[in-house]
C-alpha cells in the first residue's frame, strides 16, 4: 500500500473490500485451538473474538450461525475404497445429516450480505463410525496458519491503530489471493449451485496400509447461475433457505464427492495453496439431499460438525487447522447448549431462518 493517503474514492473502495473480506473470514472458520501457549491464546478467547459488536446470539453457533438442516444419503460407488478403508467408501448407501449455512455470527443476517456459504455433513457407517466435515465455497483460505488468522482478527478489530490492516496485509502476502476471490468471484443463486471444498488436507489410508494426502469437494449437479448482489437483495433476506426447501421438495438435490489426491511435494499444511488442476481425482459417490427441515429442533441443531471426527481409514495431516477448529467448535458447542433456554426452538419464532 502507498505511504501517501489514497484518494477518497479509492479509500472507500479499499475499505469496503476489506470489510467484505474480514466479515467472510471471521465467520468462515474458527481456525484456532491449542496451537499457541495457553497463556497467550485459548479456544475460548478466539470464540469471544468471533462475536459481533452487539454480542453473541445466545443459543446459536458462534460462527455459521444462520443455517438450515437436511437429511439424505451418501451413495458410494466404491471407487474411493482403493484410497481409503473408511467404511462409507465401500459401495452402498449411508445416512447423512447435514446443514447448509452462511458464514456469519448473526443468525438474522440478510443472505446477500454474507460472502461465504457452507456445507456441513455427518455420514454414518453401519458400524457406527462417523465422518464429519465442514466445508465452504471458497477455493482456498486467506492465511497460511492459525496464528495468522488470529492476527487478522486482531487487526480487523483494532480501532486504535489506523494502520493495523495495512500492516497485517504487508506481513501476509498470501492474503491477496483470497481478497481477489472475495471481491470478484460470482455469487450463485442457490445453496444447490455451490461447490463446497474441504480446504484442509487429510490423510486417507487403504486396506494395504498405504497413505495418501487428499482434499475433497462436493460438486453440484445443479448448473451454477451467476447473480449480482443487487439481484440477491431483491430476492429477500432469507431467500436461500426458501430456495433450497423448494428445490428439494421438487426433487432430491445432488453433489458428486470428488477426492483430489496430492502428488509428492504438494503442500498439505497450507490451505492458501491450491493444488494444480492436473492432480488425480476420484469420484467417490453422490450426496443426495432428500429432506429439508427448519433448524429449530431439526436433526442438525445439536450436531457439532467437528472435522476431526473421522472413521478408520482417515486421519488428520500436518495441516494444523482441523485440530484448531475442533477446539473452537467445542467451546461454541458448550456455550450454545448451555444457552438452550435463549434459543427460539419453534420455527415460527425463529431467528435461525
Amino acid at each position: 500500500m502507498a505511504d501517501r493517503p489514497p484518494s477518497s474514492a479509492s479509500s472507500v473502495r479499499s475499505l469496503a473490500l476489506i470489510a467484505v473480506i474480514v466479515v467472510a473470514l471471521v465467520a468462515a472458520f474458527a481456525f484456532t485451538g491449542g496451537w499457541l501457549s495457553p497463556s497467550r491464546l485459548t479456544p475460548a478467547r478466539i470464540v469471544n473474538a468471533l462475536a459481533p459488536p452487539g454480542g453473541a446470539a445466545l443459543g446459536f453457533r458462534r460462527n455459521h450461525a444462520k443455517g438450515i438442516c437436511f437429511t439424505g444419503s451418501f451413495e458410494s460407488n466404491g471407487a474411493a475404497a482403493a484410497v481409503s478403508k473408511a467404511p462409507m467408501f465401500a459401495a452402498g448407501s449411508f445416512p447423512v445429516t447435514g446443514r447448509f449455512n452462511l458464514a456469519t455470527a448473526d443468525p438474522k443476517a440478510p443472505d446477500a450480505t454474507v460472502r461465504v456459504r457452507g456445507l456441513s455433513l455427518r455420514i454414518v457407517a453401519p458400524d457406527g463410525s462417523e465422518w464429519r466435515t465442514a466445508m465452504i465455497d471458497a477455493p482456498f483460505f486467506a492465511v497460511a496458519t492459525p496464528q495468522a488468522f488470529y492476527a487478522l482478527l486482531k487487526a480487523a478489530a483494532d480501532k486504535t491503530d489506523p494502520d493495523a490492516m495495512k500492516n497485517f496485509i504487508g506481513a501476509h502476502p498470501e492474503f491477496g489471493a483470497f481478497a481477489a476471490w472475495a471481491g470478484s468471484a460470482p455469487w450463485t443463486a442457490s445453496f444447490a449451485q455451490e461447490q463446497y471444498n474441504s480446504l484442509n488436507s487429510f490423510i486417507f489410508t487403504n486396506a494395504a496400509g498405504q497413505d495418501q494426502a487428499v482434499r475433497w469437494s462436493f460438486v453440484p449437479a445443479a448448473q451454477p447461475e451467476a447473480v449480482s448482489v443487487d439481484q440477491l437483495k431483491a430476492r429477500g433476506d432469507d431467500f436461500l433457505d426458501a430456495d433450497i426447501t423448494q428445490r428439494v421438495h421438487s426433487a432430491p438435490q445432488k453433489w458428486t464427492l470428488v477426492v483430489t489426491l496430492a502428488n509428492p511435494g504438494d503442500p498439505t499444511a497450507d490451505p492458501t495453496k491450491a493444488w494444480p488442476e492436473d492432480r488425480r481425482k476420484v469420484e467417490a459417490g453422490t450426496l443426495v439431499v432428500n429432506t429439508i427441515e427448519p433448524e429449530p429442533d431439526g436433526p442438525c441443531r445439536d450436531l457439532n460438525f467437528d472435522p476431526t471426527v473421522l472413521p478408520p481409514g482417515m486421519h488428520v495431516s500436518d495441516d494444523p487447522f482441523p485440530a484448531a477448529r475442533s477446539a473452537a467448535y467445542a467451546v461454541s458447542f458448550d456455550r450454545r447448549t448451555a444457552e438452550d433456554k435463549d434459543y427460539p426452538h419453534h420455527p415460527a419464532e425463529g431467528a435461525a431462518q
